[in-house]
């Protein structure tokens, strides 16, 4: 049980990565998008000024990913240690077990 949400922390953090990827790839294609048209001089002023809104609009949204996925690994990393004191806790118990049984004897 405590594997599965281990390894649902690690999916949960790897997928916000791909997101995060995935979102900067689509920043630089709308960048090169804004560097053609202005190239071609077609409304750069407002070009300009929309991909500029663009990008102090995704700026805030990268920063808060990167927030985010520092909190998961937090979270994740604090399962771990969980995860870790039930093992052993698991294990200390199957001694005391061993124990009780050879008393009974």
């Amino acid at each position: 049980m405590a594997s599965a949400s281990s390894s649902s922390a690690k999916n949960l953090f790897s997928d916000s990565k791909r997101r995060l990827a995935e979102r900067v790839a689509v920043n630089v294609n709308n960048a090169s998008s804004v560097a053609r048209q202005i190239v071609r001089g077609s409304k750069s002023n407002e070009i300009l000024m929309q991909a500029a809104k663009n990008f102090a609009y995704h700026e805030s949204t990268v920063d808060n990913s990167i927030q985010n996925l520092k909190k998961m690994e937090i979270i994740f990393q604090h399962l771990n240690y969980q995860y870790e004191a039930i093992e052993q806790a698991a294990e200390k118990l199957e001694y005391v077990e061993e124990q009780v049984k050879a008393m009974e004897r």
